[in-house]
């Protein structure tokens, strides 16, 4: 009989609207700081390492274009992928800056309760 009734509050509880904690607040919030630095670093990585591998097939002249343009698209590359974490860095401070008084005041809030 009580598992019955736990497995129909199991089920019950599923369909209620959630309550959004302050924790999972705080945890959103932390998420929304990170992931865009995240994402922009992922994807302009791998385009810039992809450059940089075109350069080198460039310049080994397995892709036709020569030994110049390879070396010009391999720099190109080597600059794109040495400016990654600078940029990545840039936008994960810009965004800690824009939320840390939100989750400075959430977690004091949590902490102190």
């Amino acid at each position: 009989m009580k598992s019955q009734e736990t497995i129909i509050k199991n089920i019950k509880s599923r369909y209620l609207p959630k309550e959004t904690v302050d924790f999972d607040k705080l945890k959103q919030l932390d998420k929304s700081v990170k992931r865009p630095a995240q994402i922009f670093g992922y994807v302009h990585g791998s385009i810039a390492s992809l450059i940089l591998g075109v350069g080198m097939c460039m310049a080994m002249e397995v892709i036709s274009g020569g030994m110049v343009l390879g070396i010009g698209v391999g720099l190109i590359g080597i600059l794109l992928v040495s400016t990654t974490y600078a940029m990545h860095k840039a936008i994960l401070n810009k965004r800690k800056n824009k939320y840390s008084e939100e989750i400075l005041k959430l977690s004091d809030s949590i902490l102190n309760k």
